[in-house]
Formats: structure tokens, sequence, C-alpha cells
């Protein structure tokens, strides 16, 4: 997906031909950050054209790729087609199917989920692991961790890091401060896992990974919300093509907002009412199992999902909002419930458009995969 980059601190001059000036550390992290994001997004190219798109000098681009390539990110495919006088250049892109990630997701209703996933989004190993009802705490964490150790005998290629994402509120340093669909409290998984395998590990809220997925994967705007639907109800908020994490890490965590004043079921929080007693999966599942009526079930669920984050897009003026989940679910009935409500409850927002994600069942683990490419290579 093709997106405008800036240089966001070009290099100065070369003080004289041939020769780069050193940069500051600050510097050469976000001129690499730029050169990377823009093969990423626009595929390969040559040095000459890497500088004038990002507006570094040659002799900048031609120390930085060098670099790049020594590292192994970057590769060179031979000299590019060119119908112009001169000496074609050399072409470079990043290692795309050489590189990997370990992608963990966590959050679904009914399994853990775990994949191999290279730079160009294939995924190159799969795997998924039942999770019990009545499972606790401690068993999720060693499930965890026997994937992210399966997944690392499998991988075919340089494993750049490990993304897990997880449903609940993550702090920065990856510890998981309240998870009460995975039992977890105050837990250091990002720590842990590093400390096990020796690999870089970045641990992200589930919703803010897949919301990661959409803009820098799946062609999203710089604003928007991202719901979504699984074991539990999270959000994730893009403003300005920035993800928004909240003083405590729970911005978007609308999953345990108490949705009107008619009570309602028990949640796993032990509170009456919240969102996810309304639309979570397997809230969803076990109303329609019972014999409720299914489209009163999905027309319910899309209104009370409105109700909790009508608030938030009417205060940050948001012009989208994206679902994800099982298709069955977040199609139909209830997004076309949620769009009415949505346009009810806000103003100057009729024309909010509400989809839902383009990334289908493997938009958390692509989210983690991109959290690997964000803290690991700067792509963004």
């Amino acid at each position: 997906m093709s997106r405008t980059t800036t240089p966001s601190e070009a290099a100065p001059a070369a003080p004289r031909a041939g020769r780069a000036r050193v940069l500051p550390d600050h510097v050469r992290r976000q001129n690499r950050a730029l050169v990377l994001t823009t093969l990423f997004h626009e595929g390969s190219m040559s040095r000459a054209d890497l500088a004038r798109r990002t507006g570094l000098t040659r002799v900048t681009m031609s120390a930085l790729v060098g670099d790049l390539v020594a590292e192994g990110i970057v590769v060179e495919q031979g000299a590019r087609e060119t119908t112009g006088p001169g000496k074609p250049g050399v072409a470079v892109d990043i290692d795309r199917t050489g590189l990997q990630a370990i992608a963990i997701d966590l959050s679904a209703a009914h399994e853990l989920r775990g994949a191999v996933i290279d730079v160009s989004e294939s995924v190159i190993e799969r795997t998924a692991i039942a999770r019990p009802s009545g499972i606790d705490g401690a068993e999720i964490r060693e499930l965890t961790e026997r994937m992210v150790d399966d997944l690392l005998a499998r991988a075919t290629g340089r494993i750049l890091g490990i993304g897990v994402a997880s449903p609940g509120i993550v702090s920065g340093e990856g510890v998981v401060i309240a998870s009460p669909n995975l039992g977890w409290a105050d837990l250091p998984l990002q720590e842990l896992i590093a400390d096990r395998t020796g690999t870089p590990v970045s641990v992200s809220n589930d919703a803010d990974v897949a919301a990661l997925a959409e803009r820098t994967l799946g062609g999203a705007g710089e604003d928007f919300m991202l719901i979504k639907l699984d074991r539990g109800v999270g959000g994730g908020v893009m403003v300005r093509g920035e993800l928004v994490r909240g003083s405590r890490f729970a911005a978007g965590e609308v999953g345990h907002v108490t949705v009107g004043t008619d009570g309602g079921r028990v949640c796993a929080c032990g509170r009456i009412g919240c969102l996810e007693t309304w639309a979570s999966v397997r809230f969803l599942d076990s109303r329609i199992a019972a014999g409720e009526d299914r489209d009163v079930v999905l027309r319910e669920a899309g209104e009370r999902l409105s109700i909790a984050i009508a608030p938030v897009v009417g205060a940050l003026d948001l012009p989208e909002l994206i679902l994800s989940g099982p298709t069955e679910y977040v199609g139909g009935l209830l997004r076309e419930s949620a769009e009415q409500t949505l346009r009810e409850r806000t103003y100057l927002h009729d024309d909010v458009s509400v989809r839902m994600s383009q990334l289908g069942d493997d938009a958390v683990l692509l989210g983690a995969m991109a959290l690997i490419l964000s803290t690991e290579l700067g792509i963004a």
C-alpha cells in the first residue's frame, strides 16, 4: 500500500563530495526508519530513487543502504530497467521472505493462535491450541510459552522478534496489568518470554495491534477506531497515524463500560451490564445457543456497541469505525445496527463509515507482526 513519506529529519549535506558527515544517533535512527518504511510500502527502487523519494542526500542514502545490506535487512536485486541514458541503478528492497516474526494472538474465544509470518505478510507456519473451559492463568501462560518454542523451531528465516497480542490492559513495557479473560494481573509477559528465548519481544493489547495492522497493512486512514469482538470486546484508537494508549494504557478499553441502566449479565470482571456481556463472541454464542432470536441478539449487540463508543467518535471527530471479528457476527445486522445507532448519537457524524476489517481472521496475527516491524525496524 503506497503511502506518502517525508523525512523526519533529513541528513545534513556532506562537507565535501564522497564523504558523509557523522550523524547523531537519533537522526540516523529516523533516517533508517524512513528508508525502511518507504521500501516497505512502495517496493524496490534504486538508491538514487530512494534519495529522491525521501529527500535524503545521495551520500547519506548510500551509507544507510550499505549498512542495511551489511546487516541483512536489505538485499540488492540487480540493475533496474531504464530507458534513459547512463548506467542503470541497482534495485534494493527489504528481504521480504528472509526476515520473519513470530506472531501470537491470545484473544480468540476458543483457542490460542500463533504463526510465523514474513515481511511480505505470508504466513509460513501456523498453529493453534484449543483453550479448555476452566483453564487458569498459569496454564494459559504455559501454553503460550510452548507455542512460542514450537514456532521458533519451525521458522525458516531470521526472526526479527516475537509479537504478542493480549486482551486487557498492557503497559508500555509489556506487562499485562489486567486481563480478566486470561486470569492475569501484573504479569511481566514481555520480560518472561524475552528471558526464555533470548529474542526481542513486544507485547501489546490485541485491539491496538489490530488497529496497527489496519494502518500499516490494511490501508486505513490516519484517524479511526477499531473495535475487536472476540472472547472480549476491545478498541484501538488511531489519531493522526498514532495509536492513542492513554495515561494508564487503557485507551479504547470499552469492553467493561456499562451500557444502559437496564441491568444485564454478570461479566468476567464481576460487574453487571458491561459491553462484553452484550457484544463479545462468547455471550453472543451463549444467547443464540439458548434459543434467543439471532437477529434480535445481533441488533442489540450493534446498538449497545455504539452506545459505548459514540462519545469517543464524537469527541475525537473520527471519520471511520472498523469492526474486527468473526464474519458471521460483525457483518450484516450487527454492523448495520452499529452504524445507525452511531449516526443517531453523534453530531455532524451522519456520514461516519462503519465497515468490516479486510484483514480477516488473521488481523491480530498480522498486527503482532506489524508490531515487530515497528519496534525492530521503525516501519510505520
